[in-house]
């Protein structure tokens, strides 16, 4: 009933006051490189639904979103530079993409008081909001998604990884080396044997790792990889004839353009997930209709449904909705960075609002608190067919060690409270 109340001020204010002024989006993107082509699908859908929220409701709350894009080539260095250019225009929330970019624009973000929404990447022990006060990676994390793949092979195969032979091939960054600290916790755990095998960016050259991996002949290969290093994967283990269904990716190692280029070799690839696929949601229609078809797509239009794009698209869905949530907490539709801090910490996505919002079942469900900024770490599995040019769901959305993540994010976030004389906050 609270929240109905403050919608009705909402719309009471609008409809008395002037004309509000844009609600500033910016996307930090790389349409060029060797990561575009899985830069251009996310930067498209993120785009595309700030458009949709125009044309078709006029903004969010009645005030119309501007969507500021700042190419930074994957680009750390360049990443700070788009930043500092872009946050006096009124920015909202920053979306690095890039965990190295992430990680230089904590205490940047923090002390200008503008929220970070690092969603599936970025520092996982940012999910300690008491801590970590503007930075949010909701609703999975990189531990989450080491977790959630080990859980998967506990499940094929009867809950024992005794003696088998585990292969991490990652990026060979700040990104890559996120899941090695828990993949070695979970060694301990339940057994099997890790192989590091690292890759330098930007991942052409790999032919020397998986030698090693023909040589040693791990059970199962996991991979932390993103942009071009993913798709020389997917064909180096063709060429050594790994089998695919033994493969399994991060959700950043799980697009169309890392499978198609090896064509029906790469059948039975298997990826990470922590959102839906394909575009059968009726948010689809709407986004042809009132995006596509004017003639107001962000890029070519070819990418619709694709995981990038369906994941820019609801990067996008997860920030308008923590910006609905403060204009309702502050009865205002021309909200601050720091009102949309408070929107992001108040977040509530249930079944209903996806469902309303033309995404039933899209992702988990989740609630933000003060203390809990990482959402429930449900992870689920897709795999690539081939023929059918498609991905599909295998294993539903499903809870991952959160008893040894929350431990290892109490230890990472209490060191960093410390060298930063942070005091935990929440209390």
């Amino acid at each position: 009933m609270k929240m109905k109340f403050a919608t009705m001020a909402v719309a009471a204010v609008m409809a008395a006051g002037p004309v509000m002024a844009d609600l500033v989006f910016p996307s930090l993107s790389y349409r060029t490189g060797p990561y575009a082509a899985s830069g251009i699908p996310f930067a498209d859908g993120y785009a595309d639904y700030f458009t949709l929220l125009n044309e078709r409701d006029g903004g969010i709350g009645g005030a119309p979103v501007r969507m500021v894009e700042c190419e930074t080539g994957y680009n750390t260095e360049k990443g700070v530079e788009c930043y500092e250019s872009t946050k006096g225009e009124g920015a909202l929330v920053y979306q690095p993409l890039s965990t190295g970019i992430t990680y230089q624009l904590i205490p940047k973000a923090t002390a200008d008081g503008i929220p970070i929404h690092s969603m599936g990447y970025g520092r996982t022990s940012a999910s300690n909001g008491t801590v970590f006060s503007h930075v949010f990676n909701y609703p999975a994390n990189y531990w989450d998604g080491a977790s959630g793949a080990i859980n998967y092979l506990l499940e094929e195969n009867g809950g024992n990884l005794d003696g088998k032979k585990i292969a991490l091939i990652y990026h060979n960054s700040a990104y890559g080396k996120e899941p090695i600290r828990t993949l070695e916790e979970l060694q301990k755990q339940h057994g099997f044997e890790l192989t590091l095998l690292p890759v330098d960016h930007p991942g052409q050259e790999q032919k020397s790792q998986w030698l090693q991996i023909r040589r040693d002949r791990p059970d199962y290969v996991v991979m932390w990889g993103w942009g071009v290093m993913n798709q020389v994967a997917v064909q180096e283990a063709v060429n050594i004839r790994y089998p695919m269904e033994n493969f399994i990716g991060v959700w950043w190692s799980g697009s169309e353009a890392d499978v198609i280029p090896a064509g029906a070799a790469a059948n039975g690839y298997k990826a990470l997930t922590f959102h839906g696929v394909g575009k059968d949601y009726p948010v689809y229609d709407d986004i042809q209709k009132f995006v596509l078809d004017a003639g107001k797509a962000a890029g070519a239009g070819d990418q619709i449904g694709t995981v990038q794009y369906n994941r820019g698209m609801y990067a996008a869905m997860l920030a308008a909705e923590a910006a609905r949530t403060a204009q309702e907490i502050h009865g205002t539709a021309d909200i601050t960075p720091a009102m949309m801090r408070d929107g992001m910490e108040a977040l509530e996505i249930t079944e209903e609002k996806m469902a309303a919002l033309g995404l039933p079942n899209y992702g988990p469900a989740f609630k933000v608190s003060c203390e809990q900024h990482g959402g429930p770490g449900l992870v689920g599995v897709t795999q690539w067919d081939a023929a059918a040019q498609q991905w599909n769901v295998i294993s539903d959305y499903k809870p991952t060690d959160r008893e040894l993540i929350g431990r290892l994010i109490e230890e990472d976030s209490a060191a960093y409270a410390a060298e930063n004389n942070i005091e935990p906050r929440c209390n």
